[in-house]
């Protein structure tokens, strides 16, 4: 059980969330923090005094005063109307991450929502009952208001919900195979269920983990090819990286260096009198470590972002105020997964030119493609091939969405950050590192066994024999499209981590 209490939730929870359904429940402390800033806003409702979007209309209608008879119309109204995503529905794991999100910002207290309410979600998380969230429709401004409205129509007996099976049952009937009633907002209710950033925060979580997955199964990579191009483990030398201290730097180096320590086919070669290696062997710490430093800067955005209040209006109990500002503005995580986005680009480019090295037999002293039968087979060739129509698709995802805006809502929402389809943007680019990497980590292990009867270190064997277990050797030509995906969801898991007996993280 994890207790959200809006400030202390982190990544490794919500994973826990996420992928394994871990259950949820409001902090005591959170609880009283809510329940207050409920009382400021049952105060202002009973008023006169005008409050955006209590007794207000929204966006540019929000000097339409509402009459007090019709204030949970009006929220529920709010929920109906911005209902207008498109698209393929976001993944239920990421559902599950943005409702714990949204939970979590509630219960900060700044939101104004009944406790009751902010419950009634709990229990819709903990009941597994995903509502089906369209991936398009928000431009990250006023938060991500449209997929937060369909998934809060669910929790009004209305919208829709994934049944994992690929298709979507009505919200109602799954309310009710659940045993949990519909809520009756209050005001402000609605307002407070989709004012926030926790869509495009959660993708961005979920790729996040994805890619420092990555940066770890790419220093295995690494090691696996630069072993069986018979490369110096020299540069991986730690008083080398100490001397340019970036943490990453150092921790893919120390990993390296690890893995390819006490090979037979490193000390095959250790007197060869190579001066040095190309760079994408050598410098492979400098581009891997870079990478990490990328996302350890996505990874303190996202931890901040998950424990931050996003609402408009914020209700500050302690003073009975309620004060428009902008926190629901994406800008920061719009520009994280950005970062993300092109932080990948260089882990997949340098694996690229790695497999490249493998299959050309000028460059790596091997058969050509990695076959004994060259001409009349083809081995590897289009693997990298592969390789390189995919690295290059992800130049085109580094193209930056944050530095876009369009005006909305009249122009009232004249600045908007895109962090939706910046987070959308960075989920593809982890797909496609790991096929990358999932291709060097195939010719890489081909080659090993090509060096046969030198044998790689031990880690590296054990990475070898994972692999083998799925992907035979390749001595006749075969697809190495199922093999690619075979590597691929070893990457997506902690296989390759386990095998090699930890890695620096």
């Amino acid at each position: 059980m994890i207790h959200l209490d809006g400030s202390s939730l982190t990544l490794e929870q919500l994973l826990a969330i996420a992928d394994r359904g871990e259950a949820v429940a409001i902090a005591p402390a959170a609880q009283a923090r809510v329940r207050a800033a409920r009382d400021v806003v049952d105060r202002k409702a009973r008023g006169d005094e005008p409050v955006y979007g209590v007794n207000t209309g929204f966006g540019s209608f929000a000097e339409t005063r509402i009459p007090a008879d019709a204030l949970g119309a009006l929220q529920l109204n709010l929920l109906r109307s911005h209902a207008a995503g498109v698209g393929e529905p976001l993944p239920i794991r990421a559902v599950r991450a943005t409702m714990a999100l949204r939970a979590n910002v509630l219960a900060k207290g700044f939101s104004g929502i009944r406790p009751e309410t902010l419950e009634a979600l709990v229990a819709l998380l903990n009941a597994c009952v995903h509502p089906a969230v369209p991936s398009r429709g928000s431009v990250g401004a006023s938060g991500d208001l449209a997929p937060l409205a369909h998934l809060a129509l669910v929790l009004v007996g209305e919208g829709h919900v994934l049944d994992g099976q690929g298709g979507v049952r009505s919200g109602a009937e799954a309310l009710r195979r659940a045993g949990l009633a519909p809520v009756v907002l209050a005001p402000k209710e609605g307002l407070a269920l989709i004012n926030g950033t926790q869509p495009s925060t959660a993708v961005l979580a979920l790729a996040l983990a994805g890619a420092e997955q990555a940066s770890r199964a790419a220093d295995v990579a690494a090691a696996l090819s630069i072993d069986a191009l018979r490369g110096s483990i020299h540069p991986f030398e730690a008083r080398i990286h100490d001397a340019r201290p970036f943490a990453g730097q150092r921790q893919s180096a120390a990993n390296i260096e690890r893995l390819m320590r006490d090979s037979a086919i490193n000390r095959s070669h250790e007197h060869c009198g190579k001066v040095q290696d190309a760079y994408s062997l050598r410098c492979a710490p400098q581009v891997h470590g870079a990478t990490r430093e990328a996302l350890r800067f996505v990874r303190e955005s996202v931890q901040t972002e998950a424990n931050a209040a996003t609402d408009n209006p914020m209700v500050f109990a302690n003073e009975g105020d309620i004060v428009s500002g902008g926190n629901f503005h994406g800008a920061p995580i719009a520009m994280a997964a950005d970062l993300l986005a092109a932080a990948l680009v260089p882990l997949a480019t340098i694996s690229e030119r790695r497999t490249d090295r493998l299959v050309d037999p000028s460059l790596s002293g091997l058969p050509a493609f990695l076959t004994r039968e060259g001409g009349l087979r083809s081995g590897l060739m289009l693997a990298q091939v592969t390789a390189a129509a995919v690295a290059s698709e992800l130049k085109g995802l580094a193209s930056p969405a944050s530095v876009d805006t369009i005006p909305t809502s009249a122009n009232k929402e004249d600045h908007v950050s895109m962090s939706m389809t910046a987070a959308l943007k960075a989920d593809r680019a982890v797909g496609r590192v790991r096929e990358v990497l999932a291709i060097e980590i195939l010719c890489a292990c081909q080659a090993i066994d090509l060096l046969a009867p030198l044998t790689t270190s031990a880690p590296l064997a054990r990475v070898h024999a994972l692999v083998r277990s799925r992907v035979p050797t390749l001595d006749e030509d075969r697809a190495p499209a199922p093999d690619i995906a075979a590597i691929v969801s070893m990457i997506a898991s902690d296989e390759f981590e386990d095998a090699c007996g930890g890695l620096v993280k």
